[in-house]
C-alpha cells in the first residue's frame, strides 16, 4: 500500500517517539527524509541519524533524539505546513520565525531542502514543508 504523505509519516514518527521518551526512531528512507533529518540535526534537534538494513532487507532510516535535561526531548512540535492536497509556498519576505527564532522551518527550495535561515540568507523562496520548534 502506498503511503500519500511519507514527510507527514516522518514527523508523526518522531513526534510518538519523543512522546514515549524513546531514544531512537526507525522509518523507511528516501531522499527527502534523509535531507530533513539532516538539516534537523544541523539545528540540533537530533543527536544523529544513520541508515540501517532494516529486517525485510530494505534501507531504514534511524534518527536518534536528543533529550535536555530531566528528559525533556528538545523537540516540542513538528507541524506539517504543505500537504498533498494543498501546497504552500512562501517568497523570502513572507518566510515565517518560528518561535522568534527558537524554532525552524524547513523549505524546499530549487537550491535543495533549508531551514528558513538559509533561505532568507540565499535571498529564495519555496515550498514551506514544516514547522519544528
Amino acid at each position: 500500500m502506498s503511503m500519500t504523505d511519507p514527510i507527514a509519516d516522518m514527523l508523526t514518527r518522531i513526534r510518538n517517539a519523543c512522546g514515549s521518551k524513546h531514544r531512537r526512531v526507525d522509518m523507511p528512507i528516501s531522499k527527502m527524509k534523509v535531507e530533513i533529518a539532516r538539516l534537523l540535526m544541523e539545528t540540533n534537534f537530533i543527536r544523529d541519524f544513520k541508515t540501517i538494513d532494516g529486517e525485510d532487507g530494505r534501507p531504514v532510516l534511524r534518527l536518534y533524539l536528543r533529550y535536555a535535561a530531566g528528559d525533556q526531548p528538545v523537540i516540542r512540535d513538528l507541524k506539517r505546513i504543505s500537504t498533498p492536497g494543498l501546497r504552500k509556498y512562501v517568497g523570502v519576505g513572507e518566510i515565517p520565525r518560528v518561535r522568534n527564532g527558537l524554532g525552524v522551518a524547513i523549505l524546499s527550495t530549487s537550491k535543495g531542502l533549508m531551514t528558513d535561515r538559509q533561505a532568507r540568507q540565499a535571498r529564495t523562496g519555496g515550498e514551506l514543508l514544516a514547522l519544528v520548534w
